[in-house]
């Protein structure tokens, strides 16, 4: 049990840091039949300034699923209902100390099929259609940029498939820790890699 005391002790050194709000999270992928994705130019804190997919915190003090929460959000932003069969868990992410102020946990969700929606403007910012090869170049927050997004590259079904490839991938759970500013670390829980290749 040598390496679960040794992660063990490791994990204790990172309770040190001072208690954090801890948060819960969707965020859903949307994308068209031309190879784009949605996602919200923000005008808003969080993230403001910068791309993301829609998404929300859960709406704890109703009992709110993730899945309800995903739904509930892109009815709100884009007034497109949906059902649960119409999107996919594609990843979670646990995001340690981010910006310093708030410990999160993000539900990363697919729509299932292609989406046709004209770009508008909603009170958190403007919707655009991004092409996913251009994603990256954007500016996104630094975890979607180093970790998130390359998951979702490779986990979600749906840019699997306009890639040529028909397959429903594994989810994956991802671990950042971005207490220490400017050195974020990543930890990828699910499917597992080797600790060499972990970092970021």
């Amino acid at each position: 049990m040598a390496g679960g005391e040794a992660f063990c002790d490791e994990f204790r050194e990172d309770i040190a840091v001072d208690e954090l709000p801890y948060k819960i999270a969707t965020l859903v992928y949307i994308f068209d039949e031309r190879g784009n994705t949605l996602l919200l130019h923000r005008k808003k804190a969080p993230n403001q300034g910068l791309y993301s997919p829609i998404g929300g915190k859960l709406e704890r003090g109703i009992g709110e699923s993730p899945y309800q929460c995903a739904l509930r959000e892109v009815h709100e932003e884009i007034g497109l209902a949906l059902d649960y069969s119409d999107i996919r868990l594609c990843g979670i992410v646990a995001e340690k100390a981010y910006e310093g102020a708030t410990h999160w946990l993000m539900f990363c969700f697919e729509v299932t099929r292609a989406i046709s929606l004209t770009e508008l403007e909603i009170p958190e910012g403007r919707l655009e259609w991004v092409p996913i090869s251009e994603v990256a170049q954007r500016p996104i927050p630094e975890s979607d940029r180093k970790a998130i997004w390359p998951l979702m590259l490779q986990h979600s079904s749906q840019i699997l498939k306009l890639n040529g490839t028909v397959a429903i991938p594994e989810v994956f759970s991802l671990y950042l820790d971005c207490s220490s500013a400017g050195d974020m670390r990543a930890v990828h829980e699910h499917p597992a890699v080797p600790a060499h290749q972990s970092g970021v």
